[in-house]
């Protein structure tokens, strides 16, 4: 199986960016489209924050709570995504206007993919090495890296979302980024025509 859609990630970006993905599943240009994440989430920072700040969010929400409530969310509301565990990413490659990635137990084909791990610099998937530069909106210290990109877009159908896109380390623009990658990539299954998905009452 080739996916539609491939998300790298199982943080705040790629959680969201899988959301969106998932909540326009009974439209047209979406049906059928298959979608899987990869659920990177040991690394992330959500596993020990707390939040305090955020709207909607009840002050001291846990971080790791989030990260499991995302995960049981995606599949109740949208069991078509597929979730894969306990695999991490060691490559990405093309092959034939495809993506290859490769984990370490399997390779999965994806005709788009998106990036949206943690932006530390122990980041090492290779094939994305020659897009990586330090990150411009954190502490030189901290030797954060981003992947350069154009309005998350690193190049053709391969897409950055979250701290790797180069914005800086808060939920709500973690979450933002991957709705945005998210609806970007509705537009061009729907033909360019500008798409978003909301719910209503």
């Amino acid at each position: 199986m080739t996916f539609d859609a491939l998300i790298i990630g199982g943080g705040a970006a790629g959680l969201s960016c899988a959301l969106v993905l998932g909540s326009a599943q009974h439209k047209p240009f979406a049906e059928g489209k298959h979608i899987g994440i990869i659920m990177h989430q040991k690394t992330s920072h959500l596993q020990t924050a707390l939040f305090n700040n955020v709207l909607g969010l009840q002050a001291g929400t846990l971080g790791a709570d989030i990260l499991e409530d995302g995960k049981n969310q995606l599949t109740d509301l949208y069991p078509h995504i597929s979730q894969i565990e306990n695999e991490k990413v060691n490559a990405i490659d093309k092959d034939h206007g495809d993506f290859i990635v490769t984990t370490n137990q399997n390779s999965y084909r994806s005709k788009i993919v998106v990036v949206a791990v943690g932006y530390t610099n122990l980041m090492t998937i290779k094939g994305l090495k020659n897009y990586t530069e330090p990150h411009p909106r954190a502490a030189i210290e901290k030797d954060r890296i981003w992947l350069k990109n154009t309005d998350h877009l690193i190049e053709k159908n391969l897409y950055v979302a979250g701290t790797l896109a180069g914005w800086r380390s808060q939920f709500a623009m973690a979450c933002g980024s991957g709705a945005h990658v998210a609806t970007d990539i509705l537009t061009l299954w729907n033909n360019g025509k500008h798409t978003k998905i909301h719910d209503k009452i």
